[in-house]
């Protein structure tokens, strides 16, 4: 597979070794409509045909805004190989990042894929002179479809094919191949240069974490395109011979996996965090000697070691029948064939995946960011490449190691070229050693595993001079199944101090059984007995932290911290500005400032 030097030759790749009468697969309307290796080719070639009957020259900016779908492929492939770059923009962003990433990247064309996203982005193209044309990719009457690019593409067909080889040929691994804007917590969105060298030997390094996966095993595909882990992902399993199929929604994620019994899939751990607690709950109603098995199991799962060495044959006998009474049903509410799972952008909390991997469902780790093409680091399938609460493994083709101030610093050819028309920014991050400076705090041992402990950035002080990690307190108080989502605080006060949602399925469920007649969500947070139930949590969770980090004080709220609500970033990342300051209120409350 050394041929593969850019992202496109990945398809003449998938050509040569697989040629699958099901490459790509979408689930419209309740039914799967499928792609097969040759459809694949012929839509890629009608783009590229296309974009270079409109007139495209090498290097320049094609931008698409849609959901997972095969004609994000064919698009993204048919933009590459005649040495244009994709500029990849999350569909769930605000009109100003819009308006800031089609102007500043200087985007001829634009792809949107459906009526919403045309409506929303039709005032931003109308007001943005280099961007020339828009396209949707569903039908809509009287607006200007893909269709009619590939259309255009193919009548012109034998003139440009010596075209499109001669771009082919010119478009090298060190080329640009994407702008990726990294939506950050404050401030607008950075252009980053990803080259397909960067991503192509990005995508080789990871294919040697899953090598069991084989050509032909199903990939469910559900985290944004716009997300660097679940495009590279896309390209890895295209490259390893998966078919690749696309959820209908979000919501029905669970259905479509069973359906296509899934064998992989990329994930954040908010998803994960929500399968944990949905199967919990579903235990929650059972009676008797099944409720019994059902809680007895986890608790075996909670003492899962991934080092047989450390595992007894009393706590392996355990194991198996926990496997067989309980974790079985687990797998089969999963498709039934799942043999791994990717979780990344943000951390996984140890417990959840100690009891996943003792339910036979490897969750591997990475580490990385859109700057890193993205992996730095990734758990292995096997002891010593599995570690709890670390991200994995640095491979040798990387550098790490630790400044002395804490902060990760990494030197590779995973790499980015920099930020998009932005020196000044780049040189803040990339330094005279071309070592890349991540804003992440953590260790990295000689066994080359890499630990995360905090964003430097959001290190803060109390006002008697110690400092506080707030993701590495976020992360233990998670494991309470009664937290949703929690932020700390506490810059300049006296004492950390939490907003905490609480998960309102879950409390939900125990006000039940305790008879508290609650109504809506807020009635449920301002219940005396909920507010006390807390407490003890609190307590309980303080105990794995040290004093300073302890939480004094908390309040609850009935607002889910979404993307879509502006408290989170697209990469499910908390906005703490916007957080902080919709909730003053309730701070100065805590901090007796009222």
């Amino acid at each position: 597979m050394s041929n593969v030097t850019r992202t496109f030759d990945i398809l003449k790749n998938a050509e040569e070794k697989y040629n699958h009468d099901i490459a790509l697969a979408v689930k419209r309307n309740g039914k799967w409509e499928t792609f097969s290796t040759a459809d694949y080719r012929e839509n890629v070639d009608a783009v590229s045909f296309g974009l270079l009957a409109l007139g495209l020259e090498k290097g320049d900016k094609v931008a698409i805004v849609s959901n997972n779908r095969p004609e994000w492929n064919f698009l993204e492939m048919g933009i590459a190989q005649i040495g244009c770059v994709q500029v990849t923009i999350y569909p769930t962003i605000s009109e100003k990042e819009y308006r800031h990433i089609l102007s500043h990247s200087e985007a001829k064309l634009l792809f949107v894929a459906n009526k919403e996203l045309y409506q929303k982005l039709k005032p931003v193209f109308d007001d943005t002179e280099n961007v020339k044309e828009m396209y949707t990719i569903d039908a809509m009457d009287g607006i200007k479809n893909w269709k009619e690019v590939q259309a255009l593409g193919k009548d012109k067909e034998l003139e440009l094919r010596p075209l499109l080889e001669e771009r082919k040929n010119e478009t090298k691994p060190e080329d640009l191949s994407t702008l990726i804007y990294t939506s950050g917590t404050t401030g607008l969105s950075k252009g980053v240069m990803l080259t397909h060298d960067n991503i192509v030997r990005n995508i080789k390094m990871a294919n040697k974490v899953v090598p069991y996966l084989k050509p032909g095993d199903r990939a469910l595909s559900f985290l944004p395109l716009s997300h660097v882990l679940e495009r590279v992902g896309n390209y890895l399993w295209q490259y390893k011979g998966l078919v690749v199929y696309y959820a209908e929604s979000i919501e029905t994620i669970g259905d479509d996996m069973r359906d296509i019994k899934a064998n992989t899939f990329i994930t954040v751990p908010r998803v994960f965090e929500k399968v944990f607690d949905k199967i919990v709950n579903k235990g929650r109603e059972l009676k008797g000697v099944k409720k019994s098995l059902f809680f007895w199991a986890l608790e075996v799962g909670d003492k899962f070691d991934p080092d047989p060495a450390k595992r007894t044959t009393w706590y392996n006998f355990k194991l198996a029948i926990a496997n067989k009474l309980i974790f079985s049903k687990w797998r089969e509410a999963l498709g039934g064939e799942l043999k791994g799972v990717i979780a990344g952008g943000a951390a996984l909390q140890p417990r959840l995946a100690r009891v996943f991997w003792a339910a036979k469902i490897y969750v591997q780790e990475g580490y990385g960011l859109t700057e890193t093409s993205p992996v730095v680091s990734a758990t292995g399938y096997f002891h010593p490449y599995v570690r709890f609460g670390w991200v994995g493994y640095v491979n040798p083709e990387i550098e790490v190691k630790i400044a002395d101030d804490g902060e990760i610093l990494v030197k590779g050819h995973n790499v980015m070229k920099g930020y998009y028309k932005d020196p000044e920014k780049t040189s803040e991050v990339i330094d005279n050693e071309g070592w890349f400076h991540t804003g992440d705090i953590g260790e990295f041992d000689d066994q080359r595993m890499l630990r995360i402990t905090d964003r430097k950035k959001e290190i803060f002080k109390l006002s008697g001079g110690k400092y506080v990690a707030p993701q590495q307190v976020e992360n233990i108080f998670k494991e309470s199944m009664f937290i949703e989502q929690i932020m700390v605080v506490g810059e300049n006060e006296k004492h950390t101090a939490a907003l905490i949602v609480p998960d309102f399925k879950f409390l939900g469920d125990w006000c039940k059984i305790h008879h508290l007649k609650v109504g809506d969500n807020k009635e449920m947070i301002n219940h005396p007995d909920v507010i006390a139930r807390y407490e003890k949590e609190v307590v309980k969770y303080n105990k794995e932290l040290n004093k300073v980090m302890q939480v004094k004080k908390f309040r609850l709220v009935c607002e889910d911290w979404t993307p879509e609500n502006g408290f989170l970033s697209p990469t499910q990342k908390l906005k703490r500005k916007v957080i902080l300051a919709k909730y003053k209120n309730l701070l100065d409350e805590i901090y007796e400032k009222n």
